[in-house]
């Protein structure tokens, strides 16, 4: 069972640290899941599962970690921030892969899904991160500039 735990600004949030392997993707989904029915907005779910993979995957696969730390917090009324800490100070980069490219396409998912996504840079490493909104009517409101 995952608790809620609230942040110094008084938002509820949801963090876990687990290995940096592929296997952990599966265990970020269902504590997105997890949150965002807590929440009330499970409506969100498909596509928070969707971001919180690619953002696994990409620590996984493009840095040297240990652990990965899986953030979701709740961010005023209507915002939900789903973020992934790892100890790589390299920053993500928006690739343009072409038609044939069998990889690269994570973050160009994660910003068509997205309202905004991006990274903090920390002493130790970064958080790449991506935010939700639920719109009064119950459904997600995605980035539609992609």
């Amino acid at each position: 069972m995952t608790a809620a735990r609230p942040t110094a600004t008084g938002a509820p949030g949801y963090s876990e640290t687990m290995p940096c392997e592929p296997e952990s993707a599966h265990h970020a989904r269902q504590l997105v899941a997890i949150a965002l029915s807590a929440w009330g907005i499970g409506e969100l779910a498909d596509i928070g599962k969707l971001i919180v993979s690619e953002l696994v995957n990409n620590s996984v696969n493009h840095t040297n970690c240990r652990t990965i730390r899986v953030l979701i917090r709740w961010e005023g009324r209507d915002m939900v921030r789903i973020g992934v800490a790892d100890r790589s100070r390299d920053v993500p980069v928006l690739g343009k892969p072409d038609d044939e490219a069998e990889e690269g396409r994570g973050l160009l998912l994660i910003d068509a899904m997205s309202l905004k996504w991006g990274y903090d840079r920390k002493r130790w490493g970064k958080v790449v991160w991506a935010q939700l909104r639920a719109t009064p009517a119950g459904t997600a409101s995605v980035n539609r500039s992609a």
